[in-house]
């Protein structure tokens, strides 16, 4: 743990709970900043059938094109005749805010000249121009309402608002999506106008062009808040620093609210934990969710997990080089759930610790399903069923979502295996409860009967029974092979290769050997000894099981063609 001390404690501490992740799932999306701080704000999507698509709202709305020209016409001669605004903000707002034209024309007499009403009408009844404002760049009456000033009617008695606005306009940033922008940053609007535009043109410093600056602006309006750019621009930089382009960032950005000096953080951590920039990149590519889901608070809870069971720097490091290709959250999730299962069936504290220590890909991979079903299915114990999991944790594998469990063999029948295998073994002459005998039953797999039969075939092969007894002493993983496999490699080495039967009493570990590794061995050796590189008469047990690098070494290299020959050789003999 000495090695991670410079991540900072408050923020593992703050992390390092497992279960943060799943109860602070909520979408970036949903915070909103206002006056210095952030609110959660839910999103609720609303479903419904083709025939009620449109809400209520838009239907009280619905103006006849004829009527809603001349009351545009009429708002607009107000707003900009009357009321002194620009004439591009007057007629923008006059031709974007349906709702409020709709409410305005329910007070005029719609049988009469409707933009010779209205402009009677507006002529003695001053309207408060902020609704049609904020309709107009894109928020609805229900968004708005909250942000109606009690005490102000007139847009130009708000100037700093105003030239906020027309800041963001000369920008270049669409007028019915500066809404976004005052809904989510309303601080925005009360900034002084050349340091917004200052603000706005400080994102060129990181290579970004206007439209690029635009387009990022209107999706992540909190960019403009604070100091939240500068953090942002670290990020690009050190992003861009690791190979990362430009685009690449954008798409992942989405709308989505970041804690952009947490990024910086988690991505400083696993450079500490070994990471060049380089690799970093390639990481963040390959994976995303790494980064940007949450902020990177789902990689620091898996990381806080972790640490837990005594992950140290290189381990850590182990695990995000091997990370599979699933989201971040699903791994951390599945962590959890073969965590709980493994508690579930009364694993040892120590056990899991091992397991979590040894195969953290392998928990997070897996979708398990739950621990008393799995029981009923295994016909088994816990007991039992952690002595399974903890002799091969791989086993988990057959425990998932979707997968067919098949019953474990029953303790009897275990049993019974046990002791026709030792009975087979006491037959071939072992001393009972010898440590031949224990190493022996260890190494088999399979069925005393299949043993038996593996011993016959080798037997009627033309190997003395006594020769093959001393063999399964020193070799006895040789019954491991079926029956089929053994007759193949006996088969090879006689009417293939030529050698007598009796190289098996010499060299009986020849059949732990695969044919094409001893085709290819054999293959280049003997070409080797047409070249005069090598002696004629070399022992078969030398060509074949000395290593492939030791092999190299001493036959293949030393020849100016050995190398070449070697890899045509294998690629033919594997590919067949």
């Amino acid at each position: 743990m000495n090695q991670l001390q410079k991540l900072r404690t408050p923020l593992i501490l703050k992390w390092v709970s497992f279960n943060f992740v799943f109860n602070h799932s909520k979408s970036s999306k949903s915070i909103l900043w206002a006056s210095g701080s952030f609110h959660i704000a839910e999103k609720v999507r609303f479903y419904a059938t083709k025939k009620s698509a449109k809400s209520k709202l838009e239907e009280e709305c619905h103006i006849p094109r004829a009527v809603r020209k001349e009351a545009q016409a009429a708002l607009l001669e107000y707003l900009h005749s009357t009321r002194s605004l620009q004439f591009m903000d007057a007629e923008h707002m006059s031709k974007n805010s349906p709702f409020f034209l709709s409410k305005l024309l329910k007070r005029v007499d719609s049988d009469t000249d409707i933009r010779h009403s209205l402009t009677r009408f507006l002529r003695y009844h001053p309207i408060n121009e902020f609704e049609p404002f904020f309709e107009s760049i894109g928020l609805r009456p229900s968004q708005y309402l909250a942000f109606l000033p009690r005490d102000l009617m007139f847009l130009n008695d708000d100037q700093r608002l105003l030239d906020s606005y027309h800041v963001l306009c000369n920008y270049g940033i669409s007028r019915n999506k500066i809404g976004r922008i005052f809904a989510e940053a309303p601080e925005v609007f009360r900034y002084d106008p050349r340091a917004l535009d200052s603000k706005l043109r400080s994102f060129h410093g990181v290579g970004l062009d206007q439209s690029a600056v635009v387009k990022l602006v209107s999706a992540s309006p909190h960019l403009l808040i604070g100091s939240v750019h500068n953090e942002f621009f670290e990020v690009v930089e050190k992003l861009k620093g690791a190979g990362v382009e430009y685009s690449w960032i954008e798409e992942q950005l989405n709308g989505n609210f970041f804690n952009w000096s947490q990024l910086i953080e988690l991505m400083c951590f696993l450079n500490r934990l070994g990471l060049d920039d380089e690799e970093l990149g390639k990481l963040i590519i390959q994976i995303p969710d790494l980064l940007f889901d949450c902020s990177g608070r789902t990689t620091f809870s898996l990381i806080g997990f972790l640490l837990k069971f005594g992950f140290q720097k290189p381990e850590l490091l182990d695990v995000f080089l091997h990370f599979p290709q699933i989201p971040v959250t699903k791994f951390v999730f599945n962590m959890r759930q073969c965590y709980q299962f493994l508690i579930e069936i009364e694993m040892p504290v120590l056990e899991i610790g091992s397991i979590v220590h040894s195969h953290p890909t392998l928990l997070g991979s897996c979708v398990l399903k739950k621990a008393t079903s799995l029981l009923t299915f295994l016909n088994t114990g816990k007991k039992r069923l952690c002595s399974v999991i903890k002799e091969n944790p791989e086993f988990l594998r057959s425990l998932v979502r979707g997968a067919k469990v098949e019953r474990l063999p029953i303790v009897d029948e275990e049993l019974r295996s046990k002791m026709m295998k030792t009975k087979f073994l006491l037959d071939l002459g072992f001393a009972e409860n010898s440590s031949e005998m224990e190493k022996a039953l260890k190494v088999f797999r399979g069925k005393g009967v299949e043993l038996q039969e593996r011993f016959d075939c080798l037997v009627n092969a033309g190997l003395d029974t006594k020769h093959v007894a001393a063999v399964l002493k020193i070799y006895p993983q040789i019954l491991n092979q079926r029956k089929e496999v053994l007759e193949a490699k006996i088969d090879f080495l006689v009417n293939k290769l030529g050698y007598p039967l009796s190289t098996l009493v010499s060299f009986p570990s020849y059949l732990n050997y695969t044919i094409p590794r001893i085709r290819l061995r054999l293959s280049m050796y003997n070409w080797l000894r047409d070249e005069g590189i090598v002696d004629a008469k070399l022992a078969l047990s030398t060509i074949i099981a000395s290593s492939e690098k030791l092999f190299m070494k001493a036959y293949v290299n030393p020849h100016p063609k050995g190398l070449q020959v070697w890899q045509d050789l294998k690629k033919e003999i594997y590919r067949d």
